[in-house]
């Protein structure tokens, strides 16, 4: 079942092809066909169809069980569908409006879930032909064939036949043709979809009238353009003539003959010829009408001397109006030539040159024009002096330029000015130096004209002037003068001249006009202007003058006058910070600097420039700066107040080092050991001699004063010196003999033994226990000592037995132990002192005979 299943669809199509083909549609075997109104229709038109389906030619469908459906090319359009007489199915298509120029409609029989096309019909949509214009016709004399053309209408979007038809024994009556009888032919059909085509001369009858015209059929009808009637000899296009020769005659004049050659092939035809001529400055052509081309020969007059020119000649038959042959071959020709004549435009400068007595003077002046230099102007003289018969004046400038500077003698008011060429020297121009005092014109305004022209307008002055000159200069950084660019108007009652010679578009002109007087030259007026102006070609970099925390100052250097191109309008400054929006500032162009206000401390912005003219802006490279955090104001006054708080602290200072009561106050005063009056009980011996440690590194050392020892309990006395001492209860110290000092000779090595009343011990009364080291060996007044150290400590505590940094206990060493060298036995001379007690070992002490050889350590 699962084959037979998925194999059903299949079988069906198969069934359907098998029935319903050859062909690949019913219509073909008479099951289906479709029928439309019209295959060719106007475009926009209603378009019906219908699809016929008879089921009994079509096996395999079941009658009532057919749908139709229909396809305009790939887009599916609704038809109505009706059962039919004899079983038949019918469906009906109206389109109300097609719009395509071709297209396909199908018809397709849904059975079963599958489409089949039974049916097509292609419809076509156009206009009716356009009528076709410009009719015009050539005949050829080389084969005397009529080649015709014309311009054809719009397309039709349908085939079209295009041909061109002709027809002859017509009878011309004035403007008018009326067809003969005779039977119109096709004269010939373009080809390959061209507009012009050429009847052969056997469908031709020259010198009798024809009817030409252009017919243009389609589907949808029939056109035709405006009938021509002509004689086909009247359109013929004659071959051109040939020049033969040209030359002037008489000699000295401004006229010429010329001689031509008519083409063979008009030869026995009555001609009408034109000449053109022109130099290669002239904008256009010189025209000469009416020349018989049988005389083959003619005389022209108005030619330049001097001048080259370009001839070319055409004809065409003298009873006709058809065309022109094509112009001949050009030939030149070079008019002979003559002296110069007229008067040279000059224009000067003159100043002293200092010591000499000359005058130096600059003389320009315009070439003469080309009617006045009659021929080509070898150059140019100057002299002092005016030509007279059989003498030449002395020539101070003789140049092929059109200015010279030569120095003449002081109070020269006249030079004079020629030109020549191979033919003559022309008269002498007479040039007056006059001098610039004259008036000067009431106003000046200049205006672009063109991209290279400027037109100037001036205000005339009261006294009527003879003539204007005008000099114009190209503004730029670096100097320049144009000798050329100067013009004068002879005219002295223009107010308007037009000036064009050297004149470039967004560069800017400097224009000076001249009143020229009988007597004087009026003061110039002077303007300045563009031919054309666009924005500048870059615009000025910008610097930071100065900056503050709420303004900056910012300048820049002017553009320079060749890239302004145009006149600079208002420079705009923008700055924005990266939170604000932009801010902008318009600033006259003739400031170059700019103070923006208001800016926020310590904050960054960017900053740009535009420079303006009329025609636009361009902007500048960004600048960026921070603002300040404090104002120079702000700034020095923070710095004066740092300085005034420094000047009071280093006051306080000195007035507490002055004044004793204050330093006291904060600088207690210490005793100081050095200026006590036991360095001035001890002897001198005593300070020579050197203090030996074992073991102890000798720093600086201090000098010894004063020194406390012990301090005894109340109501002990002590022993005799060298008398056995007497048994104390512990924890008391031996009585010592009261505090002296022995003095030995001078400069003998002494020690002194110095004693107080001690006090009680660490196991006495408890009284305060004063204990010192002090590491010495002299004086003060000595002068031999090495440095010494003194240490001084006091202390509450008691002395304690065990080792730590404070002094080790205290022991009178004359009661105990043996004596040292040389030393009684009985302890008359005390033990070595300890290390740890360096005062004791630098002192002595006198009053005990038995003690004189004691050893000091």
């Amino acid at each position: 079942m699962a084959r037979h299943g998925a194999g059903t669809p299949f079988l069906l199509r198969l069934s359907l092809l098998l029935l319903l083909r050859p062909g690949g549609e019913w219509g073909t075997l008479g099951c289906a066909s479709v029928a439309v109104g019209s295959p060719i229709v106007p475009l926009g038109s209603a378009v019906t169809a219908s699809c016929t389906i008879q089921s009994e030619l079509c096996r395999g469908l079941e009658p009532g069980n057919v749908r139709i459906t229909w396809m305009l090319d790939n887009e599916p359009v609704a038809g109505s569908q009706c059962r039919g007489p004899g079983g038949t199915e019918v469906s009906n298509l109206t389109l109300p409006q097609f719009n395509r120029t071709q297209a396909k409609l199908w018809c397709w029989v849904e059975w079963n879930g599958t489409k089949q096309r039974v049916g097509m019909a292609e419809i076509r949509a156009g206009y009716p032909p356009a009528k076709p214009f410009n009719l015009s016709c050539i005949l050829n004399l080389s084969d005397y064939g009529l080649m015709c053309q014309w311009e054809q209408g719009a397309n039709s979007h349908l085939p079209t036949s295009v041909a061109l038809k002709c027809a002859g024994d017509l009878q011309a009556h004035s403007s008018h043709c009326h067809r003969s009888r005779a039977q119109a032919v096709t004269g010939c059909t373009p080809q390959g979809g061209h507009s012009h085509c050429m009847v052969p001369r056997r469908l031709l009858q020259l010198y009798r009238q024809m009817e030409i015209w252009v017919s243009a059929t389609n589907a949808l009808g029939t056109a035709e353009s405006e009938h021509l009637c002509i004689d086909p000899m009247d359109v013929a296009k004659l071959d051109p003539p040939a020049l033969q020769s040209i030359q002037s005659i008489p000699f000295q004049t401004d006229c010429v003959a010329l001689a031509w050659e008519v083409a063979r092939s008009n030869a026995h035809m009555e001609l009408q010829c034109e000449l053109r001529y022109r130099a290669p400055e002239d904008p256009a052509w010189a025209l000469v009408t009416g020349i018989v081309g049988q005389a083959r020969t003619t005389q022209c007059c108005g030619f330049l001397f001097g001048t080259q020119y370009h001839f070319q000649m055409r004809c065409r038959r003298s009873t006709a109006r058809g065309y022109w042959s094509e112009w001949s071959p050009g030939r030149n020709y070079t008019t002979h030539e003559k002296a110069p004549t007229g008067k040279l435009d000059a224009w000067w400068s003159a100043r002293p040159a200092g010591a000499g007595g000359l005058l130096e003077v600059q003389l320009r002046w315009k070439a003469p024009r080309r009617w006045e230099a009659n021929g080509r102007v070898l150059g140019y003289r100057v002299t002092l002096s005016p030509r007279r018969r059989g003498r030449d004046p002395p020539t101070v400038c003789n140049t092929t330029h059109t200015q010279c500077n030569f120095s003449a003698p002081m109070g020269t008011r006249r030079v004079y000015l020629s030109a020549y060429n191979t033919a003559g020297e022309s008269a002498a121009t007479e040039v007056i130096l006059l001098e610039t005092k004259g008036q000067p014109l009431a106003g000046l305004w200049a205006m672009p004209r063109g991209e290279h022209s400027l037109w100037v307008r001036w205000e005339a002055p009261l006294a009527p002037p003879d003539a204007y000159v005008l000099e114009w200069q190209r503004v730029s950084s670096e100097p320049s003068h144009c000798s050329a660019c100067w013009q004068m108007e002879r005219d002295g009652a223009a107010t308007a001249a037009l000036i064009q010679d050297g004149i470039e578009p967004f560069q800017r002109y400097n224009i000076s006009v001249y009143p020229l007087y009988k007597d004087a030259i009026g003061v110039p007026v002077h303007t300045a202007a563009y031919s054309k102006q666009k924005a500048p070609s870059h615009a000025p970099k910008l610097h930071l003058k100065s900056i503050s925390k709420s303004n900056a100052e910012l300048c820049w250097d002017p553009v320079p006058v060749e890239m302004q191109n145009g006149f600079i309008t208002s420079y705009t400054i923008f700055w924005a910070n990266s939170t604000t929006e932009v801010s902008s500032a318009t600033v006259n162009p003739s400031l170059s600097s700019f103070v923006i206000q208001e800016l926020k401390p310590s904050t960054l912005y960017k900053v740009h420039i535009m420079a303006s003219t009329v025609a636009g802006g361009t902007n500048s490279t960004s600048l960026t700066l921070v603002t300040m955090v404090l104002d120079d104001i702000e700034i020095q006054f923070l710095f004066l107040t740092l300085g005034l708080i420094f000047v009071l602290f280093i006051l306080l200072l000195i007035c507490f080092q002055k004044n004793g009561r204050v330093k006291q106050q904060f600088w207690p005063s210490v005793p100081d050991p050095a200026n006590s009056s036991l360095g001035k009980w001890v002897p001198a011996e005593l300070q020579q001699e050197p203090l030996h440690l074992p073991g102890v590194r000798e720093p600086g050392l201090a000098t010894i004063s004063t020194v406390t020892v012990l301090e005894r309990a109340a109501g002990k006395q002590p022993s005799t010196w060298g008398k056995e001492p007497t048994t104390e209860p512990a924890g008391t110290f031996p009585a010592l003999p009261q505090p002296y000092v022995q003095q030995e000779g001078p400069r003998m090595p002494g020690r002194g033994w110095a004693a107080v009343e001690p006090g009680q011990g660490p196991c006495g009364s408890g009284q305060t226990v004063q204990y010192a080291r002090v590491v010495g060996d002299g004086y003060k007044g000595q002068q031999h000592a090495p440095p010494r150290l003194y240490l001084r400590s006091s202390s509450t505590q008691p002395l304690l037995l065990d080792p730590s940094p404070s002094p080790k206990p205290y022991e009178n060493l004359w009661f105990h132990g043996a004596a040292p060298h040389g030393c009684p036995g009985n302890g008359g001379c005390p033990e070595e002192l300890p290390a740890t007690f360096p005062l004791l070992q630098g002192l002595r002490i006198g009053g005990a005979e038995e003690l004189h050889d004691c050893r000091t350590f």
